[in-house]
C-alpha cells in the first residue's frame, strides 16, 4: 500500500497534516514580504499573515463587527421588555 502524501494541494486549495511544531505555527503567520494570505501550518486552506497590515485591518473591521453585534443585542433585549404594549391584541377592521 502506497504512503499518502501529508502535504501538498487539491484543486488549488493546500493541505498540511504533518505533525505541526512550534517554529512553524510561528513562522506560517509571520512572513514578511509575502501577500495576505498564506498557509496554514496544520489542517486545509489559508490563514492570515501577521505581518501584512492588510491582516491587521481584517482583524479590525472583525473586531468592531462583533462589538457592534454584542452592543446591540444588549439594546434589543432591554427594549422587549419596555414595549409591552406591543403584545396586547389589536382590533382591525375591515369595510
Amino acid at each position: 500500500m502506497a504512503d499518502k502524501p501529508k502535504q501538498g494541494e487539491i484543486l488549488g486549495v493546500p493541505y498540511n497534516f504533518e505533525r505541526p511544531s512550534l517554529g512553524r505555527l510561528v513562522s506560517s503567520h509571520w512572513q514578511p514580504g509575502d501577500s495576505m494570505l498564506v498557509q496554514k501550518p496544520f489542517g486545509i486552506g489559508y490563514t492570515l499573515n501577521l505581518a501584512s497590515w492588510r491582516s491587521w485591518v481584517v482583524l479590525a473591521v472583525v473586531a468592531v463587527l462583533l462589538w457592534q453585534e454584542n452592543s446591540t443585542d444588549d439594546t434589543d433585549t432591554d427594549t422587549d421588555t419596555d414595549d409591552e404594549d406591543e403584545d396586547d391584541p389589536v382590533e382591525v377592521v375591515v369595510d
